[in-house]
């Protein structure tokens, strides 16, 4: 079976033909900015640290029209058992986090949104059904990306001022979509390790990007393809080593240690100890700034060193 051919492409040839202008076009659409780390975060911390859980629960079988049972009991798996797991681990150390949810999985389970927020949380945007934006008709994304904050809104009592596109994916149509929304920040995109600010066909623009990265990410370690042959999984030990790692080099760099999980994948038992254990290392390393997403953007754009 042949691969889809591009949007790209079917406009402009294939790419080896592309002229400067067509490729350049491209790369300067959204562009890393300047780099936003400040000379110092608050109480002259070495490291600021950034935990978010994405609560996808039921909503990436849905996305897919998939009507199983068993698929949706996985997602729901991330309320009744991943998120109890995680805010107590959260609440036993005072550490504050940032939970995405899509606003379907938050209309599902509205009391756990309320409670995840009453623990002093942050609630962020993840997108409607955790569709793919970049396979949506004209002005879907933006009708949906619109609903979504103003269903948190309505759950939570707070309008969210971030957001995390589903499975990280940005559109052509999603930097506008955050500027028409005035949003502080955005969690999807990978230009750096540490906060920058994007631009827009080579204009500043005011957003914070909050990178994550596939590097740290529960899910890529545990997820597997049920009917292939081929079946990876990496043992919790492995994983924790990894995430370690990375919080390692953030503080050796003084820079931000931003970690993203899923209640439905981080929250069984052999793995919930990951989140703890790491909360341990980084606490024993000391100098350390624990913060929500929108902690780090607002304190970077306040204090970002002049460019």
């Amino acid at each position: 079976m042949s691969e889809p051919v591009s949007e790209a492409i079917r406009e402009h040839g294939e790419p080896w033909s592309w002229s400067e202008e067509v490729w350049r076009g491209m790369i300067e659409r959204v562009r890393g900015g300047r780099n936003l780390l400040p000379a110092r975060w608050p109480n002259n911390a070495r490291c600021a640290v950034a935990l978010s859980f994405d609560a996808d629960h039921e909503t990436i079988p849905l996305r897919d029209g998939d009507e199983s049972p068993m698929r949706l009991s996985q997602g729901q798996y991330g309320n009744r058992r991943g998120v109890p797991r995680i805010r107590s681990v959260l609440g036993r150390h005072s550490v504050p986090a940032t939970f995405f949810y899509p606003a379907v999985a938050a209309t599902v389970h509205p009391d756990e949104v309320r409670a995840v927020a009453q623990d002093g949380h942050e609630i962020g945007i993840h997108s409607w059904i955790h569709e793919r934006n970049n396979g949506l008709p004209p002005g879907i994304e933006r009708d949906l990306t619109f609903r979504a904050a103003d269903r948190l809104a309505q759950i939570c009592g707070r309008y969210p001022v971030g957001m995390r596109t589903a499975s990280w994916d940005f559109s052509l149509d999603t930097l506008a979509i955050i500027r028409e929304m005035g949003l502080l920040y955005d969690s999807s995109l990978m230009a750096d390790d540490d906060p920058y600010e994007l631009l827009d066909k080579g204009e500043p623009t005011g957003i914070v990007e909050l990178p994550p990265e596939w590097i740290r990410d529960d899910a890529i370690y545990f997820n597997f393809l049920r009917f292939s042959a081929l079946r990876p999984y990496t043992a919790p030990s492995a994983v924790l080593d990894i995430f370690k790692a990375e919080f390692d080099g953030a503080w050796a760099e003084r820079g931000l240690f931003l970690l993203t999980m899923h209640p439905h994948v981080i929250g069984h038992r052999s793995r919930i100890p990951i989140l703890e254990d790491l909360i341990l290392h980084i606490k024993a390393k000391g100098d350390i700034w624990f913060a929500t997403h929108e902690q780090v953007a607002r304190w970077c754009k306040e204090n970002a060193t002049a460019p």
